[in-house]
């Protein structure tokens, strides 16, 4: 499904789309897929349709609260960002929606987050539509972060077609070069089909998993609406003083900390050449490049800014690691004793913060709190902002660690000495 094939089979959309030239092509995919949402049945695509969740938790889905919840700063701001952009890019399709007569309900903000949500999670690329294109069952695959999703044997696995013939061979050129190239998917002209390759040999009743690419937490959290407890992709980004970011020649998205803790190569080389006396910079420009150690001295005090940097950070921030993993624990167990229905006292204390979500979203009235599929949904949205935080502390964490671990061994290895 895209926009052309939408429009191929509506002459009342096509005509409707060419008045509005200066909607993007995502919006005009979210205009003609409300568009077919508001034929119900007597759309052909409604079996597929009906299949769509009927909310994301994208950023651009997240209140205020959820925002705020997220406390870094740069996090809040991709999230506020978002929201804007959807509001924005609504707004200007309202009129093109209206022309089209859509029910009310499909002219409202809130199906416009649906649509953009359809759009931003499950669409998958083709070169001659940026928007991209809704591929029915294709987009079933649930996510594997790259290098994840490989064999044992990647000679044997990679590339073995989702559909192979009888045979188990690849018989075409086409098929075999797209067996070995590093996708999992992707629209082929030859066969006029969008195709998908196994990475791994799959037995009877394991979930098969897709890349969708490489993708940090928060990125996911903005396009998918989910993110990995552990990611290989993940980063976390720390702010370096203004003069930093001028000495160095990286560009800003190379300077973060790994899952592990370990400073990229960009801001371990950085971290150490601002360590270094500003007369001595120059003679050492090409060993910091290098990726070497400058001294043991430059090593530990590069190791202890960072960690330092690290704990100012964790101490300003409004809860710890251990707080935010311990409400985690009690949303949990609060969802799974609560399931639905009202709940007019609570088993336990509520903690402050968890108070503080529901007073901002109006769920108890005259003293009960309704347990309805909108207040689940909304805490579930929380708790991803809960756990992106908590994930981001973890990662700073570890690289105080790391950098404790450097100098301990510096150390010890000049006592030895």
């Amino acid at each position: 499904m895209t926009s052309q094939s939408l429009m191929m089979n509506d002459e009342a959309l096509s005509i409707a789309v060419k008045k509005h030239p200066s909607l993007s092509s995502t919006q005009i995919l979210a205009v003609a897929l409300l568009n077919e949402v508001n034929k119900g049945k007597s759309s052909r695509w409604w079996p597929y349709l009906k299949q769509f969740p009927r909310s994301y938790d994208t950023l651009a889905d997240f209140g205020k609260f959820e925002i705020q919840s997220l406390q870094i700063d740069d996090a809040i701001w991709a999230a506020q960002k978002a929201s804007q952009k959807a509001e924005e890019e609504w707004n200007e399709a309202t009129a093109l929606m209206h022309e089209l007569k859509l029910k009310p309900q499909f002219l409202t903000l809130k199906a416009w987050l649906w649509a953009s949500g359809s759009i931003s999670s499950r669409t998958m690329h083709i070169p001659w539509d940026e928007a991209g294109c809704l591929c029915p069952v294709g987009d079933f695959f649930n996510y594997a972060a790259p290098g994840e999703e490989t064999s044992d044997s990647e000679d044997q696995a990679a590339g073995k077609a989702s559909s192979l013939p009888e045979d188990g061979m690849l018989k075409s050129e086409t098929e075999l070069a797209a067996a070995h190239r590093l996708i999992d998917a992707g629209y082929e002209k030859d066969v006029s089909s969008y195709c998908f390759y196994a990475r791994r040999d799959y037995r009877k009743g394991d979930q098969v998993l897709l890349s969708y690419g490489t993708y940090t937490n928060l990125e996911l959290l903005q396009h998918y609406g989910f993110l990995l407890m552990e990611n290989p992709n993940e980063k976390a980004f720390i702010p370096l003083e203004p003069d930093m970011y001028s000495l160095c020649s990286w560009e800003n998205e190379l300077l973060y900390l790994q899952p592990d803790g370990k400073p990229s190569f960009a801001l371990l080389s950085t971290v150490r050449f601002c360590a270094v006396p500003k007369t001595s910079r120059r003679s050492v420009v090409h060993l910091v490049y290098s990726g070497n150690r400058l001294s043991t001295e430059n090593e530990v005090v590069a190791m202890r800014w960072l960690a330092k940097k690290c704990r100012t950070i964790l101490d300003i921030l409004p809860t710890t690691a251990e707080e935010d993993g311990n409400l985690l624990s009690f949303l949990g167990e609060f969802l799974d004793i609560h399931q639905s229905g009202e709940i007019k006292e609570m088993s336990s204390p509520l903690p402050t913060e968890l108070c503080a979500f529901i007073k901002s979203k109006n769920l108890v009235s005259e003293g009960i709190f309704a347990m309805s599929r909108v207040a689940r949904r909304s805490i579930e949205r929380w708790k991803l902002a809960i756990l992106w935080r908590h994930l981001y502390k973890r990662i700073l964490w570890n690289c105080i660690v790391h950098c404790t671990e450097v100098i301990n061994d510096i150390v010890s290895r000049d006592s030895i000495q």
